[in-house]
């Protein structure tokens, strides 16, 4: 090595102490970009071909170093449609191309991001602040399908009514029901002079539409106990009240099964005791110890389920063994445990929430909660090995791998954003340094300089 090696040496000294601090500033100026990651600076010694015992220092490359595994803070924004990922994985976005027929055209070449401060733009499509829109799946909310795969929209969403066609029930039946009746008679069963009305099998389809008519209906009130009242709701979305009672017709004994009836409120806007009951069309058995036996499939069908003149058509009642017991209580009252159906009106939305595992929930003015759209995470095998691109964009590239799909044990927190990964105070740390040694490196070609002019003046 020579003088002028020396010099060569000092230049490249020069150029990537220049290129650190290029980095560093870049990732001061970038401190506060959601979602950004700073681009740290490796050196790599670069040396000629040597000898034995000759080897000496040779000049240096400055390359850069992604910091793409590196998590952000996470700070709460309070916007719904913001959010972050906690842990491996990045958002795939596109970029907007123009609007052809009033309809929004994209890229269609996928790109990755962290920056995640998404809000819905003029057309409903979330779009985060530098112009990336959130690839993933749009569902209906209405099935629960998947409707297309692309850019999410969430604007401009309602939700139509639901036909009631199930009913969850679990509670428990009292072993002696306290009736009216019972109070003077001393009995808690239901007994009529017209059986008609009862149900002892466990055939609803043959046994439905039995009913204690209006006129009986005293009786019928004083020889059962309240069942369960739920609002149910037709197929275009209208409310109608299902107002239930149980009545116990047979006790257990060593032999025979204790046999209840459901039977529902034909008249809503009637009195209890004026209304026609129809019966649900099933006999619910228990044995002795207060287990079900029948129905065991966990489903009774009321079959034409009517009230007030209202066709319901075919409503499930669904419980299990767990659910609906018999067993003795103090009370003589039923207790409802479980009492949930699955329609409801029609409703628009009105907010919007993301959950952990990547889904958008719509919360609508009926009170319902669906899924609208799952949030299009990708991951790769070496992040680092990403492409940079401008305004938070990442590409793929060979280094990085192919992208694999999901979050896989990270999660998304909704509401938030992360927050750029720099450190302001390492970052003025690694700018000394690279003060230090850039003014160490003009000193070497300083010191180079001046052994060239002694070597000079001794030709001279």
């Amino acid at each position: 090595m020579d003088i002028f090696t020396a010099l060569q040496t000092a230049v490249s000294g020069l150029k990537a102490q220049s290129y650190a601090i290029d980095n560093i500033s870049g990732n001061i100026a970038n401190s506060q970009t959601t979602g950004y990651k700073r681009i740290d600076t490796s050196f790599v010694d670069l040396l000629a071909e040597q000898t034995p015992k000759h080897e000496v220092a040779g000049t240096v490359l400055a390359q850069s170093q992604l910091t793409n595994t590196l998590q952000g803070n996470i700070a709460a924004t309070g916007v719904a449609t913001n959010m972050a990922v906690n842990g491996n994985g990045l958002f795939t976005v596109q970029t907007k191309t123009g609007d052809a027929n009033g309809q929004s055209t994209f890229s269609g070449t996928p790109l990755y991001t962290r920056r995640g401060d998404f809000s819905p733009d003029k057309d409903g499509y979330l779009v985060n602040g530098a112009g990336g829109y959130l690839q993933g799946q749009n569902y209906d909310p209405s099935t629960g399908q998947v409707t297309s795969a692309g850019a999410i929209r969430i604007a401009n969403r309602t939700l139509a009514a639901r036909q009631t066609t199930a009913i969850t029930y679990g509670a428990n039946l009292p072993t002696t029901p306290a009736t009216v009746a019972s109070g003077t008679t001393r009995s808690a069963l239901y007994a009529p002079a017209d059986t008609g009305a009862l149900v002892t099998a466990t055939d609803g389809t043959a046994t439905a539409g039995r009913q204690v008519a209006a006129t009986a209906a005293a009786d019928f009130f004083a020889s059962s106990i309240s069942g369960p009242a739920v609002t149910a709701y037709t197929a275009t979305g209208a409310p109608v009240s299902v107002n239930t009672r149980w009545a116990k017709i047979q006790d257990a004994n060593a032999t025979t099964p204790a046999i209840w009836n459901l039977f529902y409120a034909a008249d809503s806007t009637a009195s209890a005791d004026k209304s026609a009951w129809t019966n649900a069309g099933t006999g619910f058995t228990f044995d002795n110890t207060g287990q079900l036996i029948q129905p065991a499939g966990g489903k009774a069908t009321i079959a034409g389920l009517t009230i007030d003149g209202t066709n319901l058509g075919n409503v499930d009642l669904l419980f299990d063994k767990t659910t609906l017991t018999q067993y003795a209580t103090a009370s003589g009252t039923v207790t409802t445990n479980t009492l949930t159906q699955n329609g409801y009106a029609a409703g628009t939305l009105n907010d919007v929430a993301v959950t952990n595992d990547g889904r958008i929930v719509g919360a609508f003015s009926n009170g319902s909660s669906v899924t609208l759209a799952s949030v299009g995470i990708a991951r790769f095998v070496n992040p680092d090995g990403l492409k940079p691109l401008s305004n938070g964009n990442y590409a793929q590239t060979i280094d990085s791998g192919v992208p694999l799909a999901g979050l896989d044990g990270s999660t998304l927190v909704g509401a938030s954003v992360e927050a750029s990964n720099t450190d302001i105070a390492g970052e003025f740390s690694k700018m000394i340094v690279t003060q230090q040694a850039y003014s160490a490196n003009t000193r070497v070609m300083s010191t180079a300089q001046t052994m060239m002019s002694d070597l000079l003046n001794v030709i001279r």
